[in-house]
């Protein structure tokens, strides 16, 4: 062991020694770049001979093991008691362990990555609305998905694809319009009989006459069963196409609020973006103008025999006006769907007055009656809001004296008789009393 400690530190010495002489060499030697390569180079060897010629003498089993070397790829350690001094320090090189091999990437078809593919775009390039949380199976999901079909596979425009949208969903609801077309026709034809029966219904309702009431109203039923007219008929085209214009209105408005990048410019003229509203409110006023032609003609088309349509005429002529505020901020997307339904309904009212075409659908000729061959007279606006006023407290009247005759019918039945007579007819009715004087006396003598 002293041997070893010797010989360790003759190398060490002999080392430091070589080192001293070097920097004094390259002192005043010039300070070129290639003598200081050479210099570091030859010590570098001298060194490594050293620290070879070291790891020979140093026994085996002081040797650190490399799984307690940690991660690091040398360990600089000390000898302490039994080997080499503090100031002397040396380097062990341990091998590390292996490098673990690259992970696999996936295997992917071609199948797959089109599979991928077409399931965030669609035909056009553009993203699926099934990819931004459009589309579905409800109603709403329904509009727009067909939206989505005309737009990408037949290549149209936005608004040609919500103008081709609409007028399907018109085509197949015209059936309907036919068949209301049909009961209105009837109903005006026998208007005057059917004036007749409202207003014998309407005075025995107000004279508190019930039975005469329920009997006009009996009357009425087996007439309109006759002619084959029902007044319900007519709310069967407004009842199919709220549920329509519902789903149409969510779905555009929820396709322009996401926004589909394409409806950018899917617009015409000067409305190129749907997603915005328009900027010069001309689609707005062709929405109301058009509403507003669709009710005159559709009241006109469709006459009821009811008092108070005149009323409400007048209430429907005022919706275009009150909704025109609120239309201009709607997208230009939903507006041009609602213009071109209020420009099919006005096709289909032009067509069906055309005498061959309602010949063809069965469509009886609207008759027109004289206004003093009708029992009920036009009073104007503010004569009908009268009349249905005066009505309506009639109608309260007669329905709160009914109410205190089934009270008081009931109070008779469960509470005391109400005595409203002189004499109880249940007891035995006492002989009059007569006065002394009264007494009958017998007959005269002769």
């Amino acid at each position: 062991m002293l041997v070893n400690r010797m010989q360790l530190w003759r190398a060490t010495n002999a080392a430091a020694a070589f080192n001293m002489s070097a920097a004094r060499l390259t002192t005043t030697q010039h300070n070129s770049p290639a003598n200081r390569r050479g210099m570091h180079l030859a010590s570098c060897r001298i060194w490594s001979a050293q620290l070879s010629r070291h790891s020979l003498l140093v026994p085996p089993q002081k040797l650190v093991p490399p799984a307690l070397m940690g991660a690091s790829a040398l360990r600089f350690a000390s000898t302490g008691a039994e080997g080499l001094p503090e100031s002397v320090s040396a380097k062990e090189l341990v091998d590390l362990p292996d490098i673990p091999a690259a992970p696999t990437p996936p295997a992917f078809s071609l199948e797959d990555l089109s599979t991928n593919v077409a399931e965030t775009v669609n035909a056009a390039g553009e993203a699926t609305f099934a990819s931004i949380g459009l589309g579905g199976w409800t109603p709403v999901g329904v509009v727009q998905n067909c939206m989505e079909f005309l737009h990408c596979t037949w290549d149209l425009p936005w608004w040609g694809a919500i103008a081709i949208g609409t007028l399907v969903v018109r085509t197949i609801i015209f059936p309907l319009v036919i068949l209301a077309q049909r009961n209105s026709a009837k109903m005006n034809n026998n208007m005057p009989q059917m004036q007749l029966l409202q207003l014998k219904m309407t005075e025995a309702r107000q004279s508190g006459n019930a039975i005469e009431s329920a009997r006009y109203a009996q009357e009425m039923m087996i007439f309109m069963r006759d002619k084959g007219v029902n007044p319900l008929k007519n709310m069967i085209v407004p009842l199919a196409q709220a549920p329509l214009f519902i789903s149409f209105f969510m779905g555009l408005r929820q396709m322009a609020n996401t926004p589909v990048d394409s409806m950018r410019d899917g617009g015409l003229f000067w409305f190129q973006d749907l997603t915005l509203a328009d900027p010069l409110y001309i689609l707005p006023l062709i929405t109301s103008a058009t509403l507003y032609l669709t009710i005159e003609i559709g009241t006109d088309s469709a006459r009821l025999s009811a008092a108070n349509m005149n009323t409400m005429k007048y209430v429907l002529r005022a919706l275009p006006l009150v909704i025109f505020p609120f239309t201009m901020n709607f997208p230009a997307a939903i507006l041009t769907y609602w213009a071109c339904s209020n420009f099919i309904s006005l096709g289909q009212v032009a067509v069906l007055r055309i005498p061959a075409v309602r010949e063809y659908f069965k469509i009886e000729k609207m008759l027109t009656h004289a206004p003093s061959a009708l029992p009920a007279k036009k009073k104007g606006f503010v004569g009908g809001m009268k009349e249905s006023w005066d009505n309506m407290k009639i109608t309260k009247e007669i329905e709160e004296r009914q109410r205190l005759d089934e009270i008081r019918f009931a109070k008779a039945g469960k509470g005391p008789l109400v005595k409203t007579f002189k004499h109880d007819p249940t007891k035995a009715k006492p002989l009059p009393t007569v006065e002394p004087h009264m007494r009958l006396k017998g007959p005269p003598k002769e």
